[in-house]
């Protein structure tokens, strides 16, 4: 996986501007932070999108993945208020599940998810070379 960052877009930061892979394609749902009941749980953003990109690697690694293969995420957010305002907790938790790379990715602003108590929620696609 190559991961593309030309200088004259500016240096990114939380995000890649483009990724080249070969491999096996993998689309993954949309998760928000659904429990093993479809309830969603945590109490505020951060806790929410740890519970919804750890669904998100759930899914990626029963695909045969690991969180290097993503080459593709978009965050859809219910409150981008509250979500730059925990920009640097929602940085650790990535750091934490996912490591130091990041693939091509977009935060999109959303009025509400399909679950309403659901403040956000993560989809994209990987590249599994095993």
């Amino acid at each position: 996986m190559e991961r593309i960052n030309p200088p004259e877009l500016g240096k990114p930061s939380g995000f890649s501007h483009a990724v080249a892979a070969q491999g096996r394609l993998v689309f993954l749902a949309g998760q928000t932070a659904l429990d093993g009941d479809n309830r969603i749980v945590g109490d505020g953003v951060v806790e929410q999108f740890e519970r919804a990109l750890g669904n998100l690697l759930t899914a990626l690694r029963a695909a045969g993945g690991e969180p290097a293969d993503l080459c593709s995420l978009t965050v859809y957010i219910v409150d981008m208020d509250d979500y730059k305002a925990h920009a640097r907790e929602i940085g650790r938790v990535w750091k934490r599940l996912v490591g130091a790379d990041y693939p091509a990715m977009a935060g999109i602003g959303v009025n509400r998810l399909w679950d309403v108590e659901a403040l956000v929620e993560v989809q994209g696609y990987a590249v599994v070379n095993r």
